[in-house]
Parts: C-alpha cells; structure tokens; sequence
C-alpha cells in the first residue's frame, strides 16, 4: 500500500484497524502519516544538524570548544563529498523510520483528526 508522500508501507505494520478500514479512516491516517514524516524529518535534521558541528548549538553559544582538535565536523569533513553525505543522512533515516511503520503516533493523530471515524474502532492493536 502506498501512502502517497510517505511512501509505500508493509501491510502487516499498519493497525488492524487502518487496513481493514473505512476510506475515512485511511485518509486520515495517511494525513497523520504525513505530519509523523514531517516530524522524523525535522527531528533528523535537527540531529544531524547538531552532530555537524556547524558552529550553532541550541544554548545560543557558537559551538566551539577549546578542546576541539581542528576537525570541522563529527560526520566527515568539509569536502564536497562530505558535505552532501551528511545533508543525505536525514533524508535516509526518515525513510527508513517510515518503511518500518514510522514512530507509531500515527494512529493516535488520525483518531485526532477524525474522531467520528474512529469512535467505533478498535484501538489499534494487532492480533
């Protein structure tokens, strides 16, 4: 099954009631799937941003550290080639979260978004 966006996804991984759903509760759990890839993707970027060493951090201090021994970054060096593995490692861990079922909140935010489809589901889990 493909999920639009997100890519497709291992039948066996989605919640009983998603797979056997009705087209109400597949939309919307294909809208919260969407948001969940969002989220991985920033989360990602985030992580991937700070293990770069890029000269920012989140406390506001500009990164540096009298320890550092000249090496420009944790995940390579500031070759082109490194440059661009490191901008492509965010983008495979996403993927890679969402073909393996994502973080699983996606069930929770499609109930969100459409309560009356799901008021008479079950709560998701797998038999």
């Amino acid at each position: 099954m493909s999920f639009g966006s997100v890519g497709p996804i291992d039948q066996s991984l989605l919640p009983d009631n998603i797979r056997n759903g009705t087209p109400e509760q597949k939309q919307a759990y294909t809208s919260a799937l969407g948001f969940e890839q969002m989220l991985v993707d920033q989360l990602s970027s985030a992580m991937a941003s700070s293990a770069s060493g890029d000269g920012s951090s989140s406390d506001g201090s500009d990164g540096s550290d009298s320890s550092d021994t000249g090496s420009s970054s944790l995940l390579g060096g500031s070759d082109p080639a490194s440059q661009t593995y490191a901008q492509l490692l965010p983008t495979a861990l996403t993927s890679s979260v969402m073909s393996a079922g994502g973080l699983g909140i996606a069930q929770q935010l499609a109930s969100a978004i459409d309560p009356a489809a799901f008021s008479n589901a079950s709560t998701g889990t797998k038999r």
